[in-house]
């Protein structure tokens, strides 16, 4: 898959957890966000942000589609996430 394919193909599946998404794919999107970024940021930090907010929900989708092609579930980001217990005391409480 090419640079463009890639970034067309996780866009319009933005909200799409279903599936596989290929290596290729997955690594030429992520190529995209961390250099669109780069020069959003260099721009205008609020420009950057924005960016990464409109492209966060795409990123967790390919995210999980790269997981399932690897035979895992999406949910495991998340579930990996929550069972961490608190190592130290932290600012929440």
């Amino acid at each position: 898959m090419t640079f463009t394919e890639s970034i067309k193909t996780c866009l319009s599946k933005f909200a799409d957890f279903n599936g596989r998404a290929s290596r290729s794919e997955y690594w030429w999107y992520v190529l995209f966000i961390v250099l669109t970024g780069a020069v959003l940021s260099a721009i205008n930090r609020n420009l950057a942000a924005l960016f990464y907010l409109v492209t966060l929900l795409p990123s967790i989708a390919a995210a999980a589609r790269r997981l399932h092609d690897t035979n895992r579930s999406g949910w495991i980001i998340m579930i990996f996430l929550l069972i961490q217990g608190p190592k130290d005391p932290n600012r929440y409480g």
